[in-house]
C-alpha cells in the first residue's frame, strides 16, 4: 500500500501538485496514519527531482582527496535509528531517512557514541581529505554535542571540524565542496553531493529498512 502511495505521490508532484496538497490527497485516499505519512513524504518525490539528484550525486570513490560538509543532524540521526532498531525508509533517489527526526532539542543516546565511530570508520575509508560538519544552533544541545564531535575527532585521530550554525543547511545548499545529506531540499540545490548513509549502514548488516523506492 505504501509503495502504491509513493508512486502517486510521486506522479501529483512531477505534475506540479504542492507537496501538502498531495499528501493531504494521497493520505487521504489511503487513510494513512501521521507515521505512515511522514514515511511517503521522504519516499516521494518528483522525477525532475529524481533526475536532478541524480546528476549531481558523487560516487563514493569520488570523494577521495575531497572535503567534505556533512549536514549533522541528519546523518548521526539516521545512524542512531539504524543502530537503535528503528525503521529507515528508502527513497525513490536511493536515500535512507528515518522518520524519527528532532523537534527543537537533541539529546544523546546511548547509540550516539557508536554511530559517530561507524561514521568516522567510513568516512577514513572513503579517503576523504576531511570534513566539516554543521550543527543546527536553534536546535537544544547542539553546542555539546559539538563538544562531544570534537572531543571524539580529536581522540581518534579524525580530521574534522564542527561549526555549529544559525541555518546550515543555506551553508551546505550554496557551497561547491560535496555535501552529504539526506534532506530533499539540500539535494534539489547542492552542486554535488554524496550519499553516505547507505554506506554506513551497509556495515550493520541487519538495519530495518522499507524500500519505498
Amino acid at each position: 500500500m505504501l509503495r502504491k502511495a509513493v508512486a502517486d505521490l510521486s506522479y501529483l508532484l512531477t505534475r506540479g501538485y504542492s507537496d501538502a496538497a498531495a499528501l493531504k490527497l494521497v493520505g487521504d485516499h489511503y487513510q494513512l496514519h501521521a507515521r505512515h505519512r511522514i514515511a511517503l513524504s521522504r519516499a516521494a518525490c518528483s522525477d525532475d527531482a529524481v533526475a536532478r539528484r541524480k546528476a549531481h550525486e558523487v560516487a563514493a570513490q569520488d570523494s577521495r582527496g575531497r572535503r567534505l560538509l556533512i549536514d549533522g543532524y541528519n546523518v548521526l540521526i539516521s545512524v542512531e535509528s539504524a543502530l537503535s532498531g528503528g525503521i529507515l525508509i528508502r527513497g525513490r533517489d536511493g536515500c535512507i531517512r528515518d522518520i524519527a527526526g528532532i523537534h527543537g532539542s537533541y539529546r544523546k543516546v546511548v547509540e550516539t557514541l557508536p554511530a559517530l565511530k561507524l561514521i568516522g570508520e567510513t568516512l577514513s575509508g572513503l579517503g576523504a581529505a576531511g570534513c566539516t560538519w554543521y550543527l543546527d544552533a536553534p536546535v537544544s544541545n547542539s553546542g555539546s554535542l559539538a563538544s562531544l564531535m570534537r572531543e571524539e575527532a580529536g581522540q581518534r585521530g579524525w580530521p574534522w571540524t564542527v561549526e555549529v550554525e544559525q541555518n546550515p543547511d543555506r551553508i551546505l545548499e550554496l557551497s561547491p565542496e560535496i555535501v552529504v545529506t539526506s534532506d530533499s531540499i539540500i539535494l534539489d540545490r547542492a552542486q554535488h553531493w554524496l550519499n553516505l548513509i547507505p554506506l554506513v549502514i551497509a556495515q550493520l548488516g541487519n538495519a530495518d529498512i522499507v524500500d519505498l523506492g
